[in-house]
């Protein structure tokens, strides 16, 4: 059977993002019991970070193909995130300065998914709006 080109640009941006989860969770179980020798740590933790990248710009691209009403989709989700997003750090930032946030609860580690959380809330407001 062949596949083809569509469907492999289509399901692209997912198969990198499929990589680059398993790197990023193999990176984060590595640094929980692997080696102790700083240099060794900052390679496990840059290992997902090519990956990341690699998604970026298929994502970025895949949005590029995309018709002119998906392309407005998107970037009203971007709309809705990225204010979403400086809201959440400037909030911490200023709690951070008023009272004590533990870093086990509040690190970068802790507070960077809620950013894709924000981009989905974002898909999901400016898809309903184009129903």
């Amino acid at each position: 059977m062949k596949t083809s080109v569509s469907s492999i640009s289509t399901r692209l941006p997912w198969i990198v993002f499929a990589v680059w989860f398993l790197a990023y969770f193999g990176a984060r179980g590595l640094l929980e019991h692997g080696p102790a020798e700083a240099w060794q740590r900052v390679g496990v933790a840059l290992l997902p970070v090519p990956f990341f990248a690699v998604f970026l710009v298929t994502f970025i691209r895949r949005i590029g193909s995309m018709d002119e009403l998906q392309r407005r989709i998107q970037l009203e989700a971007l709309a809705v995130a990225f204010p979403l997003a400086l809201l959440l750090l400037m909030t911490l930032g200023l709690l951070q300065r008023a009272i004590h946030l533990p870093f086990e609860d509040w690190s970068y580690a802790h507070v960077w998914p809620y950013l894709p959380i924000f981009y989905f809330i974002g898909l999901a407001v400016a898809s309903r709006r184009y129903r």
